[in-house]
């Protein structure tokens, strides 16, 4: 039992130092002096806020892609002890001391050197030379725009990391697919695809590319294997037994005759179902961990409050969650309510009426009813006060006990400061002149009576209840007489109404929107029938305790939806760029610019090779048309492991640079360079391996090979070159002369910065 002691215990390992060396070679180049520059360069203004927030546990809203990029970057800032107390306001600023920029910085940096190896090991993965991966590698250690975006506190660099883990952990899950199915390398490889990709969905929304890329290659390779009718030799060893390891196949296999099923069938249905659970159910878990993560961290109330729902307010700490804490649930005849519209478009806002009235002729030379204006107001205000009053009594309090207003009951709504009541009838609105105008009546002695009678929708109502409630119930006002629906058109009044939003009444054959759809933010019971006390009370804050809280999938579908559907007014950026632009290279970015001297670091990429990845995709794409067409007369030039090993190459580098491309174009959005790296490392991977392509087959003779080998070291050279002489602007740790600087300006497009002394 013990005879294990009698002997030594040894340990051997193989140790790539090719591996080693790309790796340490990749450190050095991300991680040389990272805290330089120690000022905000571009878009570390618009992350370092949302470090702060999440320093500060203040929610907040981004809609350029999920949260786990964002907390990335702020575990940097926790790791070095940020404090989250910095004022991100401009490009430049210098950092204070308590930023730990290194620390901030050091994430994106590592993964930025660890896609150097990780670009090897693919290639190889592919079964390409080791000349062709180190050619991979190397390419992606000296590019560069990659560098400049992995040294700073930004995301792409992280994104581009997980796309390649993706990448390569399927190719090591393909490998062991062949070998040892359902082994633990290959549980490990394949669950470690799902939580790649997951991840690079996390970061951003651009890594849903790679992931579709990935879950077709996945398709295609369980397509053939529901083909494989050899798929059991895997499963079952010559002797009989159960093998391929202990798995899920063993147990199901075992019992396969019990359920009249074949080994073979059963072993299909196991490899199906784990692909299904590693590369479906896994990512949709771990994005939804994201968010879950992402909401626990952030419970208090920020500055993008106001995009979301009253109850999702409610739901953090502080701000509306400190307004409305304690209200009373049910809304009674009586109760003073503010209206928010639950649309939020353009902005949020809010039902209001002021004592100012419709001008008499408008500038377009329409009439209006010169009654009192009602608008939405997107700022807190206490015109924003209605009192919700029961038509057949005059009292403007809640009775004792309180009468609940219901789904359908008519209703008056009383402008809590001026006691006129809400009103619309057959004029026109002044911006929308299809609708009606809305307002609260003034009686002119003339032949235009009230008509304030509205009907309550409940939209969201439960099937056990139908009372109207506070923050929780979304309603909608129709009008008795002419059947119009109380609406936010969107539209901005004039200065005679203040710039504030048009409500106007909207005919229900128009259909349902959200812009109709309403809820009680802030609740009161009236209790002051004289308007002097009953103004004094309206200035006053509510101090009832009671509490609401949402659930987490409440909550994350509502963020999820805000995100999809917020669409900030992107104007037109100095240095935003079409798709058209970036595979020239014909514009880069000024990142920042030294306060003194002329050193300044630039996203620009290098020369050669960008120009050669896209030469190579156009060599491989005419290849590839070439052999299919030889093959349709069954002219076969390839082997078919080399024709195999070609398609797939093609697929993974050829593919992931399309998908991570093409679909710039249909973006309505502002662009930049730094969108296209994603696409451009994939095309970096593909280079090498048209290279050796050439070298392998249609290079004839060993002089063809040698002259070619040369050919390919001065075209390497020729790009170590250009990424030395591009340093300075990479790294900006150089200052420039003015003609250095203007030596570096290959293309006219090119903004590089010169001081005028």
């Amino acid at each position: 039992m013990w005879g294990f002691l009698k002997r030594p215990i040894v340990v051997t390992a193989d140790i790539n130092l090719s591996l080693v060396a790309l790796t340490g070679m990749g450190l050095l180049s991300r991680l040389w002096r990272l805290t330089y520059p120690r000022a905000v360069v571009f878009d570390e203004v618009y992350y370092g806020q949302y470090i702060s927030f999440y320093m500060k546990r203040i929610f907040f809203l981004d809609d350029s892609g999920p949260p786990f990029g964002h907390m990335v970057l702020a575990l940097g800032g926790y790791l070095g002890g940020f404090d989250g107390n910095f004022l991100w306001n401009r490009i430049g600023a210098e950092y204070s001391s308590n930023v730990p920029v290194w620390s901030l910085r050091l994430l994106p940096a590592l993964a930025g050197a660890l896609s150097v190896p990780m670009a090897y090991q693919i290639v190889l993965e592919l079964h390409f030379s080791h000349c062709a991966a180190m050619g991979a590698a190397l390419l992606m250690l000296i590019e560069n725009a990659l560098i400049t975006q992995s040294r700073l506190m930004l995301l792409e660099s992280v994104l581009i990391f997980f796309n390649l883990l993706a990448v390569l952990s399927y190719l090591k899950f393909f490998s062991c697919q062949k070998h040892s199915p359902f082994s633990l390398s290959w549980w490990f490889w394949l669950t470690l695809t799902g939580v790649a990709c997951s991840c690079a969905v996390g970061i951003k929304y651009m890594g849903v590319f790679t992931y579709v890329l990935m879950l077709a290659v996945a398709a295609v390779h369980a397509w053939h294997l529901i083909g494989d009718q050899t798929l059991s030799n895997a499963c079952v060893g010559a002797d009989g037994d159960v093998t391929g390891g202990a798995c899920l196949c063993r147990c199901l296999c075992m019992g396969g005759h019990d359920f009249s099923l074949n080994l073979w069938q059963v072993c299909v249905f196991c490899h199906l179902l784990a692909r299904a659970v590693a590369l479906l159910v896994i990512p949709v878990v771990l994005y939804l961990l994201f968010f879950y993560v992402h909401l626990i961290l952030l419970f208090r109330s920020g500055p993008h409050d106001q995009i979301m729902s009253s109850a999702f307010q409610a739901s953090l700490e502080g701000g509306l969650a400190r307004i409305t804490q304690g209200q009373p649930l049910e809304v009674a005849f009586g109760s003073q309510v503010t209206l928010r519209n639950v649309f939020g478009k353009p902005v949020p806002c809010w039902l209001h009426s002021h004592q100012d009235t419709y001008p008499m002729i408008y500038e377009n030379g329409r009439g209006s009813s010169h009654q009192q204006q009602v608008t939405c107001y997107p700022f807190k205000d206490v015109n924003n006060w209605w009192i919700v009053k029961d038509p057949g009594r005059h009292q403007l309090v809640v009775s004792s006990p309180p009468r609940p207003v219901r789904h359908g009951d008519l209703v008056q709504l009383v402008h809590g400061m001026t006691t006129r009541s809400l009103n619309t009838h057959d004029v026109a609105a002044p911006l929308s002149p299809h609708s009606q105008e809305v307002s609260c009546y003034i009686d002119y002695n003339i032949s235009m009576p009230a008509q304030n009678l509205w009907r309550l929708e409940i939209m969201n109502r439960g099937s056990d209840t139908d009372v109207w409630k506070t923050i929780l119930s979304e309603v909608r006002f129709v009008h008795v007489n002419t059947s119009a629906v109380l609406k936010l058109s969107g539209a901005h009044l004039p200065d005679w109404g203040y710039r504030q939003l048009e409500i106007v009444g909207e005919k229900l054959s128009r259909g349902y929107h959200e812009s109709m759809v309403w809820n009680v933010e802030e609740h009161r019971y009236g209790a002051s029938q004289e308007q002097r006390e009953r103004e004094r009370e309206l200035h006053s804050p509510a101090q009832v305790d009671v509490s609401r809280n949402l659930s987490f999938m409440a909550r994350f579908l509502e963020l999820q939806w805000r995100m999809l559907a917020l669409r900030s007014d992107d104007l037109e950026h100095k240095y935003s760029s079409s798709p058209l632009e970036w595979v020239t290279l014909d514009t880069n970015i000024a990142y920042w610019l030294h306060p003194r001297t002329s050193a300044q670091i630039h996203l620009l990429g290098n020369t050669v090779i960008w120009i050669s990845g896209s030469l190579a995709l156009a060599i491989y794409t005419l290849l590839s048309l070439w052999y299919l067409l030889r093959r349709r007369r069954n002219i076969h030039d390839l082997p078919q492991d080399a024709w195999l090993r070609w398609v797939l190459a093609g697929v993974l580098c050829a593919g992931g640079w399309a998908v991570n491309y093409l679909p710039f174009f249909l973006m309505e959005k502002t662009l930049f360079l730094y969108h296209y790296l994603p696409a451009l490392t994939f095309q970096i991977l593909l280079l090498p391996v048209v290279l050796q392509h050439i070298s392998d087959h249609l290079c004839r003779s060993q002089l063809q090979r040698s002259v070619f080998s040369a050919l390919v070291v001065a075209w390497y050279s020729s790009a170590c070159h250009v990424s030395n002489t591009l340093r300075p602007l990479t790294y900006g740790d150089k200052s420039l002369s003015p003609h250095e600087l203007k030596a570096l300006r290959w293309k006219d497009s090119w903004d590089i910065l010169i001081r005028k002394h």
